[in-house]
């Protein structure tokens, strides 16, 4: 017993003498200048851990899979790719979204990417131009069974606000589809992912906007990405209309997406 009690009264000792010992070192070399761990140091070691990034992903419409929509002139020749349009616009999105502050980890994905299994991030926006046909306006679409219909529903808020503000194109909710509303996408990504499927305008009817001034579509989609990223709008509802596979009409309410 007492051997034990001079024991820890020893290694008591000891460690005050060390203690002693590493300040008067401390003492000595910042008084000669020299560059020692100080309280830089110690604010950096108690300082919260950075915010990770934002995580966008973003689905180019049909790339690696197929050609999409087309537009062919009156001998039949193609003119137009829908899978055309969406990468080059895609690309334009991409390389705005780079230069926002905080960063953002932006992830390119084809139709049928293999990293889409379970995928996590904080938003996912699948890019596509509707049929080649003489209409306007766009039209934007989520799993009606989402678990998650509060962000659902403010990510379409924004796509409703800010895309339609930026391009002036009328929302085309007359012509969503089944393939829209069961998008294979939303089955293959963690339910947790907010994610949207967007037809950004006609080929036919919008393709000047589409082609020629497809800057001011890819703002749009950004200025939408953000509105989301950084809670700007909180609705109470949205109008996602239903398609009744009974009804006469809808066979002319689906186009090809």
């Amino acid at each position: 017993m007492r051997y034990s009690l001079l024991q820890l009264i020893q290694q008591f000792l000891t460690g005050i003498v060390i203690i002693i010992i590493f300040a008067l070192v401390y003492i000595i070399a910042r008084a000669g200048g020299y560059d020692v761990p100080g309280n830089d140091l110690l604010q950096q070691l108690s300082a919260e851990p950075p915010i990770p990034p934002k995580q966008v992903a973003i689905i180019s419409g049909h790339a690696g899979f197929d050609s999409g929509a087309v537009c062919t002139d009156a001998d039949g020749t193609v003119t137009l790719t829908e899978a055309d349009v969406n990468a080059k616009i895609t690309q334009n999105v991409a390389d705005r979204l780079a230069q926002i502050q905080p960063p953002i980890d932006i992830m390119l994905l084809d139709e049928k990417d293999e990293r889409l299994s379970d995928l996590q991030a904080d938003v996912l926006l699948s890019l596509h131009s509707d049929s080649c046909i003489n209409l306007n306006g766009y039209k934007a679409a989520f799993a009606p069974e989402s678990i998650i219909p509060d962000r659902q529903m403010r990510l379409m808020a924004c796509i409703n606000n800010r895309y339609a503000n930026a391009t002036n194109l009328p929302y085309h909710s007359n012509t969503i589809t089944h393939d829209m509303l069961g998008y294979h996408v939303f089955n293959r990504i963690d339910p947790q992912t907010p994610a949207a499927i967007l037809e950004m305008g006609f080929m036919r009817g919008d393709q000047d906007l589409l082609t020629t001034n497809s800057d001011v579509v890819a703002q749009g989609i950004v200025d939408s990405l953000l509105c989301f990223l950084n809670d700007e709008l909180w609705p109470t509802s949205i109008d996602q209309p239903e398609i009744d596979p009974a009804d006469p009409n809808t066979a002319e309410k689906i186009k090809q997406n």
